[in-house]
C-alpha cells in the first residue's frame, strides 16, 4: 500500500476500464475501441438548446439543492408514470444525481457498513462489490448462469435472504445484456418483503431495447416501493453521459439514506443541467427512439458480420453490449482480449473484469459508427479464418 493511500483502497482491484485505456495506449495505431460503454452519439440539439437557455437564468447560478430541483423531480415522476405506469411522489420518492454511478455508491455507503452483507449478481458492473468493500460491508456474489438466461437463481437469494441488507440487480444487464421479466421482479420483491432486505435495480439501459415489449421497472410490482429503489440515467437514452445527470426513485427510506451521504459529500447537479434533463424527459422520446434505431442497426451489422465469419455471437435484445464466449476453443477471456488487441487492434472487455462468473466471456460495446463496426468485424473475421486451430464452421447468413 502506498504511503498516503487509505487501507480501504487495498480492498478493491484496479478499475477495469483504466487498465483497458493503458493497454490501448501501449498498442498504438488505428485501434477500434469497443471496450468501455461510453455513448458516442451526440446529445440531441434541442436538449443542448434547453441547457443554453437554462444556463442564462440566474436562479441556476447558486448552489443546487441536494435532492434536486422540484421541477426536475416532477419531470422524472411524469416520465415514470408515462413509461412504466408507476406513481412517484416527487417530494420524497425521487432524487436527482450527478450520474447514477454516484448514486449507487452513495446509497451503499448510506445503507451498508461493517457487519452488513450486500448481495450482487456476478458478472456485474464493478461499482456494486467495490463500493460494498469500501464501506466495510461484505459483498456476496450471486452467479449469473448462461443456462438461466443470466438471471440469478432465486433459491440462492432465498437462502441468503436472512443475511442480506441489500440486493443489487441490474436489468437490462451490463455486461450480459439480459432482460428480466416482470415475473422475476415479482419473485424478488416477495423475497425482499419476506426477509426484510432492500433491493436496488440499476435500470439505466431500459430505453435501449430492440424487442416488441420494452423492459419493465421493478417498481411496477405492487408493494415494490416498500423495499426497492431504482436508478436511472439520461446518459444512454439521450447520450448525455458527460453531463452527469441521473435519478434514484422508489422507497423513501432508501432515498433518505442516499441523501444523507450526499449532504455530507457533494451537492445536486448543476441547475441548468437539471432543466435540460427535465426538457428531455418531457419532450425527448423521439430522440430516444432514434438512438434505439441506431444501436439496433449497429447490433445487426456487427453480429451478422461476426456470424458470417463463423463466430456464433448471441444477438442481444437490449443495451448496446454483445456478451459472448470467445470463438473456437479459447477459454481464457483476458488472454483472448489481449490477443484481439494485438492481432486486430480491436478493444473488448474481458469478462473477468466484471467478476469471477464473467470468466470465459468477453463484452463488446457498440459505441462506434457502423463503418468502424464493419471494419472491426472484418479484422476479426480475417484473423479468425487464418487461424486454423480456432476456426469454426461458417454459418449461413442469419
Amino acid at each position: 500500500m502506498e504511503r498516503f493511500a487509505a487501507r480501504r483502497l487495498g480492498r478493491i482491484p484496479p478499475y477495469l476500464f483504466a487498465e483497458l485505456d493503458r493497454l490501448k495506449a501501449e498498442t498504438g495505431g488505428d485501434v477500434i475501441d469497443l471496450g468501455e460503454g461510453s455513448p458516442d452519439l451526440p446529445t440531441p440539439k434541442p436538449i443542448i438548446n434547453a441547457l443554453v437557455r437554462a444556463a442564462a437564468r440566474s436562479e441556476n447560478h447558486g448552489y443546487p439543492t441536494y435532492a434536486g430541483k422540484l421541477s426536475c423531480r416532477e419531470a422524472v415522476a411524469g416520465w415514470y408514470a408515462r413509461r412504466f405506469r408507476v406513481k412517484l411522489d416527487p417530494g420524497s420518492e425521487v432524487t436527482m444525481l450527478i450520474g447514477s454511478k454516484e448514486g449507487v455508491g452513495h446509497l451503499i455507503w448510506g445503507t451498508c457498513g461493517p457487519g452488513d452483507t450486500l448481495g450482487y449478481t456476478d458478472p456485474a458492473y464493478p461499482i456494486y462489490p467495490n463500493q460494498a468493500r469500501l464501506s466495510g460491508a461484505r459483498p456476496i456474489a450471486i452467479p449469473l448462469r448462461e443456462g438461466n438466461g443470466f438471471l440469478p437463481d432465486l433459491d440462492v437469494v432465498d437462502d441468503l435472504g436472512p443475511r442480506l441488507k441489500l440486493l443489487c440487480l441490474n436489468y437490462p444487464s451490463n455486461p450480459t445484456a439480459a432482460v428480466a421479466p416482470l415475473s422475476f421482479f415479482r419473485e424478488v420483491v416477495a423475497l425482499a418483503r419476506k426477509h426484510g432486505f432492500g433491493v436496488v435495480n440499476d435500470c439505466v439501459y431500459s430505453e435501449l431495447s430492440f424487442g416488441s415489449k420494452p423492459p419493465p421497472s421493478i417498481l411496477q410490482i405492487p408493494g415494490a416501493k416498500d423495499c426497492c429503489i431504482e436508478f436511472h440515467s439520461l446518459s444512454k437514452t439521450w447520450s448525455m453521459a458527460g453531463w452527469r445527470i441521473g435519478m434514484a426513485v422508489g422507497n423513501r427510506e432508501l432515498v433518505r439514506s442516499l441523501l444523507r451521504i450526499k449532504q455530507n459529500t457533494d451537492s445536486g447537479p448543476f441547475g441548468a443541467i437539471q432543466d435540460a434533463a427535465a426538457w428531455a424527459l418531457e419532450h425527448g422520446e423521439r430522440f430516444a427512439a432514434r438512438h434505439r434505431e441506431v444501436y439496433r442497426r449497429r447490433r445487426d451489422v456487427f453480429c451478422r458480420a461476426l456470424r458470417r465469419a463463423g463466430w456464433q455471437v448471441p444477438v442481444p435484445e437490449a443495451t448496446f453490449y454483445v456478451w459472448t464466449r470467445p470463438p473456437g476453443k479459447r477459454r481464457d477471456d483476458y488472454a483472448f482480449a489481449l490477443e484481439l488487441l494485438r492481432e486486430c487492434r480491436v478493444v473488448c472487455a474481458p469478462g473477468v473484469g466484471f467478476g469471477r462468473f464473467g470468466r470465459g466471456f468477453v463484452r463488446f460495446a457498440l459505441v462506434q459508427p457502423e463503418p468502424r463496426l464493419r471494419e472491426a468485424a472484418a479484422r476479426i473475421g480475417t484473423w479468425l479464418n487464418r487461424t486454423p486451430t480456432t476456426k469454426t464452421r461458417r454459418s449461413r447468413d442469419d
